[in-house]
């Protein structure tokens, strides 16, 4: 009978422990970001990772008690780690598409944006219709929005799109003469505009009917995770927390 009750007794010590892990692994997420793509991700001299999607997952956390981890993770890869448990959700500026909502678990938006166009400030473009684009050589980040709309829609009316691993590179190249104009999301040109001395390059406008909210991604089985963090974005947006995040990057509501 000792024997026995001391099984038992170490049985239940042991469903303790492991429910404790349990509760403190729930309490603990791991959050992907790419770290290159200013202002929303981006990684400073001294390594630190800051920005919009970064102070508006330290918001959710908050709002939700929980400890977050940031890890960053090249954009090409981002939803493979994701889907190999690397990170728990992504927030990094990712468009809600249906292609992707084949990959992942979408929460509501966190903001909504159209693409824009800039070009070289010498430049004959004074429109971002597909038609005023044969000719030219248009950038963008690979696996993008605005990627599949330079290939899809730019290159058929006869641009040639050239894609970029980052952001970055594609406004190098751009600032650098090698790209007649880019394509991005509107608030990242934006911001680059704005911190830019602007000699380079001008803003030729917004691309028609193409709007598109941000969302933050999970696993597809993790409804759970999502409902937490639906339940918290609107949490941060009724108290005006996020609307304080918000005037640190834009002067204007992009919610």
């Amino acid at each position: 009978m000792r024997i026995s009750r001391w099984i038992a007794s170490a049985a239940t010590a042991a469903m303790l422990v492991l429910g404790a892990s349990s509760a403190q692994a729930a309490d603990k997420i791991k959050i992907g970001t790419e770290g290159a793509y200013p202002p929303f991700n981006t990684i400073t001299p001294d390594g630190k990772v800051e920005g919009f999607d970064i102070d508006i997952t330290n918001a959710l956390c908050a709002q939700m008690k929980v400890e977050c981890e940031i890890v960053t993770q090249d954009w090409d890869g981002i939803i493979p780690a994701l889907q190999a448990k690397k990170f728990d959700a992504i927030i990094a500026s990712m468009s809600i598409t249906e292609e992707r909502k084949k990959q992942v678990l979408f929460t509501n938006k966190y903001y909504t944006t159209p693409l824009s166009v800039v070009a070289l400030k010498d430049s004959d473009l004074t429109s971002t219709e597909p038609a005023a684009m044969a000719g030219k050589t248009v950038g963008a980040q690979a696996s993008t929005t605005q990627a599949t709309y330079a290939q899809d829609v730019y290159g058929k009316a006869g641009a040639e799109a050239k894609l970029y691993p980052t952001q970055e590179e594609a406004i190098t190249d751009l600032t650098n003469g090698r790209l007649d104009a880019v394509i991005s999301d509107k608030f990242v040109l934006v911001d680059w505009m704005k911190k830019s001395s602007g000699d380079c390059c001008k803003m030729i406008g917004d691309v028609k009917g193409t709007e598109t909210q941000a969302g933050i991604a999970v696993r597809l089985e993790d409804t759970a995770l999502r409902d937490k963090l639906n339940a918290a974005i609107d949490a941060i947006v009724a108290d005006g927390t996020y609307k304080k995040i918000q005037a640190k990057y834009f002067d204007f509501d992009i919610y």
